[in-house]
């Protein structure tokens, strides 16, 4: 089953854990930090581009001590310029921004691919990552052959080792303030020290559907919604760029959240 499809089954329900109080105080980063969150990229370097431009031109109107720009994971697969988007990524100037890169399940799924596991080369293949090798040109031709291991051969031929190197360096989690940043979510009732780095890239449901507090807002992708969700034990901001074109950047700074370059109401 699509994601979308998934999201639209279960909204009237997410809204309805939305909806559950949750007595916690206002969650804020310390004093003098900054963090801007980029959600799922999926290849589309266009949408990439002016979203971090975005983040440097709001940078430059309110400068602040310390700042770091969250990539919440899936930079690759669908869309159509994921080898573009790792090389400008991995070689760019920041200049005083400090970049976090998280691992998500469609980068856990390209590293097993590229490892020789074909089994994993096959799911990689399906949902996405025939794009990111297109990208980097390996011919969509050869999968009509079902030479899986001459697939791979070319994968590997075709991605570059810095690309495959930067990617391995990717984080499981990074935290700050009052906030857990994560690909897809957390497990409910596990102390987040003790997370298992796969729920952390993969888990949906009995995260999204929980309406407790998991010690940190945890800000996420992975899962597609209409508009960005800004909850009060979770913040997801994947709003389905490689199909929908737009790309949602979230900044937080002390207790202020919001989205950049929107207004977005948070729930009563």
């Amino acid at each position: 089953m699509h994601v979308w499809k998934q999201v639209r089954m279960f909204s009237f329900r997410r809204r309805q854990a939305a909806r559950s109080p949750v007595s916690v105080a206002p969650p804020s980063l310390p004093a003098g930090r900054r963090v801007y969150a980029i959600g799922d990229v999926h290849g589309r370097f266009d949408l990439l581009a002016p979203a971090i431009e975005a983040v440097r031109g709001d940078l430059a109107a309110a400068p602040v001590d310390r700042v770091f720009l969250v990539f919440l994971g899936d930079l690759i697969d669908r869309g159509p310029a994921s080898r573009e988007v790792l090389e400008v990524l991995r070689t760019a100037d920041w200049q005083g921004i400090t970049p976090v890169f998280l691992l998500g399940n469609h980068e856990e799924a390209m590293l097993a691919a590229y490892d020789g596991d074909l089994g994993a080369l096959r799911n990689w293949v399906g949902f996405g990552g025939a794009e990111t090798a297109e990208s980097y040109g390996v011919p969509p031709v050869l999968l009509l052959r079902e030479d899986w291991r001459g697939y791979w051969q070319a994968v590997r031929a075709a991605v570059p080792p810095e690309h495959v190197e930067f990617v391995r360096g990717f984080y499981d989690q990074f935290a700050l303030g009052d906030y857990l940043f994560v690909h897809a979510g957390v497990r409910p009732g596990v102390a987040l020290e003790q997370q298992d780095p796969r729920d952390l890239r993969w888990i949906r449901d009995e995260f999204l559907l929980c309406p407790d507090h998991h010690g940190k807002v945890v800000v996420h992708g992975h899962t597609v919604a209409d508009a960005p969700e800004l909850l009060a034990n979770r913040i997801g901001i994947d709003t389905g760029a490689y199909r929908t074109g737009r790309l949602t950047t979230l900044r937080l700074e002390g207790t202020d959240r919001r989205i950049l370059g929107e207004p977005v109401s948070e729930p009563a």
